[in-house]
């Protein structure tokens, strides 16, 4: 009996319209959370970074020379400004984040030990809202001013992102993992 009912029931036009909306509106749910990204994991390990052509950095014809300077610290090495630590917001989020100012005088966010979800359409932003803790820190950092840096290179791991010359790092001392998609913070820092 209830095999013969599916069937008139599956006969009925109307029927073919419930299911070709909801057919749709699975594959627009599925375009946009992206659900499988929460069992991905992206890992980058990128090296500090250096200034091409620091002074006491070898040159690439010498592949022996030393950058060595007193106590054995590289004279090019980068200097830090400013560090944080992770707060999770979203998702669990933990790691640091260091402004480097390299000898030619360029800036870098480096991201060290992240270890986030995937998610869809993250990014890394500089802001100058403050960090707040739990669900009140989810959706403030897009309230000001904020400084895309580019796409999050990965999940998990050690990254550079070149900060512009003209970003004022006075105000902007706040960093997120943000997610356009959803404008919802993953994650975030304050620099201090």
């Amino acid at each position: 009996m209830g095999n013969a009912r599916m069937r008139k029931l599956l006969r009925h036009p109307v029927a073919w319209v419930v299911l070709g909306a909801g057919a749709a509106g699975l594959a627009v749910a599925l375009y946009l959370f992206q659900p499988w990204r929460l069992f991905t994991t992206v890992e980058v390990n990128e090296a500090p970074p250096v200034a091409a052509g620091a002074p006491g950095t070898p040159a690439p014809d010498r592949p022996g020379g030393s950058a060595a300077g007193p106590a054995g610290e590289a004279a090019g090495a980068p200097k830090t400004l400013a560090t944080g630590t992770f707060v999770s917001h979203e998702h669990d989020t933990a790691g640091t984040a260091k402004v480097l100012e390299l000898a030619d005088g360029s800036r870098v966010l480096r991201i060290e030990d992240l270890d986030t979800s995937d998610g869809p359409d993250l990014r890394v932003w500089l802001s100058d809202q403050p960090v707040k803790e739990g669900q009140e820190g989810w959706f403030n950092l897009d309230d000001g001013e904020h400084l895309e840096l580019g796409e999050l290179k990965g999940n998990k791991g050690d990254a550079n992102y070149a900060i512009p010359a003209g970003a004022d790092l006075d105000d902007l001392r706040t960093v997120t993992i943000w997610c356009r998609r959803f404008s919802v913070s993953f994650g975030a820092a304050a620099l201090a």
